[in-house]
């Protein structure tokens, strides 16, 4: 079934069953597949690339959405990643065909047991850095945050998984998508014979018509199989002053990045919880509406984009700091993964809880804010227990 924005699929429309056929059909390099709390969305085949040039990427993609339309195309959609690095190539492309469905958290059909992935387990992993490297790089970080250089900055590791068989990226995304099919579940193409797959927990932002709405994650707490002692964690999540501190940098910065788009903006004072089967995260939902209609999803998550979650504060310091203390380059990591029409319409996610697949390897991204108040081993920890989303995905350890 095909469907615009403007003509949302709902779930009175669709037979139960349309978005785990959409997760099922799914196929690496020829297609883009994403899940959305509001959405299911497949695209096959490409019809246009958007072209890599000095202009900014929300004028690329505003451009080749209008030149598509003046060309015919009804209802032409923009999908694919933007990276983290300034200036770095994107993946972005209209598809020739797209399907949508309602949101996989409707269908009945995606609580059925969370399938084999057909991988065997039996993977190579290698740390990037080793544990204790990272917790040498965090702890260099608050010394000099306590010396007052800066005030967070985001630090990152990888797990580089090598499998001496064909991966099985669809049995991957079908795992990842219904251990969590409330959150943001993407694979997509980003260069020739490399997919980003992964399912996040966190909207940049998201605009429907004169509408916006972010939802900004900072601080975070592994789960636990207790119940007891999930719920206490859950409960000193929202009592840390650490966490709330770093929490509520994020979402001042949302909010003074969106202020200027907005007649109204909404902001609560205090975080609620979400939760991955992972992790608990602190959460702050903000919405708003636009001054100006011609202000797309993608010149919104521009002005986002990089949050504190996933940079740092000030933003120039916590970059150079990454570039400094990361001995990878994140590539699509911590990036934006997401969608947009040409009424400029769409849904743009962080790029986290993620891995990017080429050939028979994968590597796997996590990061930990760091603030002055934080311990190198607490945050080693932290980006351990993120590992896990796709680590349990694809029966693999740590």
């Amino acid at each position: 079934m095909s469907a615009s924005l403007s003509e949302p699929v709902t779930s009175d429309l669709v037979a139960p069953g349309a978005a785990t056929a959409l997760l099922e059909a799914y196929r690496p390099g020829g297609d883009r597949f994403l899940a959305t709390p509001h959405h299911t969305l497949l695209g096959s085949g490409t019809a246009t690339e958007v072209p890599h040039d000095a202009r900014p990427p929300a004028r690329r993609v505003r451009d080749t959405l209008a030149a598509r339309r003046a060309a015919g195309d009804p209802g032409p959609v923009v999908v694919g990643s933007i990276p983290f690095a300034p200036g770095a190539p994107a993946a972005l492309a209209v598809p020739e065909n797209v399907r949508w469905a309602p949101p996989l958290r409707e269908d009945p059909l995606v609580a059925l047991p969370v399938p084999r992935t057909g991988q065997r387990p039996d993977w190579q992993v290698t740390e990037v850095p080793a544990p204790e490297r990272y917790a040498e790089a965090v702890a260099a970080a608050v010394a000099r945050m306590r010396a007052g250089e800066f005030d967070k900055v985001v630090l990152a590791r990888t797990l580089e998984l090598t499998s001496p068989h064909r991966l099985d990226l669809p049995g991957m995304l079908r795992s990842l998508a219904r251990r969590d099919p409330g959150g943001y579940t993407f694979a997509v193409p980003t260069g020739p014979g490399r997919t980003l797959i992964g399912a996040s927990p966190e909207l940049l932002v998201a605009r429907r018509g004169g509408q916006l709405t972010a939802n900004p994650l900072a601080g975070s707490a592994p789960r636990s199989g207790d119940l007891a002692e999930d719920v206490r964690r859950a409960v000193a999540l929202l009592e840390s002053p650490k966490d709330l501190h770093e929490h509520a940098v994020v979402v001042a910065a949302v909010r003074a990045a969106l202020a200027p788009f907005c007649t109204r903006l909404d902001v609560p004072e205090r975080p609620t919880l979400v939760r991955t089967e992972a992790m608990w995260h602190l959460s702050t939902t903000v919405t708003g509406d636009l001054a100006d209609e011609d202000v797309t999803a993608l010149d919104l998550a521009s002005a986002l984009h990089p949050t504190p979650a996933v940079c740092g504060t000030p933003t120039d310091v916590a970059r150079a700091v990454i570039a400094e203390s990361e001995p990878f380059d994140r590539g699509p990591y911590t990036g934006m993964v997401g969608w947009q029409n040409a009424d400029g319409d769409g849904e743009w996610v962080v790029t986290i809880r993620c891995a990017e697949a080429e050939g028979r390897g994968l590597r796997l991204f996590a990061g930990a804010g760091v603030v002055a108040a934080s311990s190198p081993e607490a945050e080693t920890a932290e980006t351990g227990a993120k590992f896990r989303t796709f680590l349990n995905a694809v029966g693999a350890e740590l």
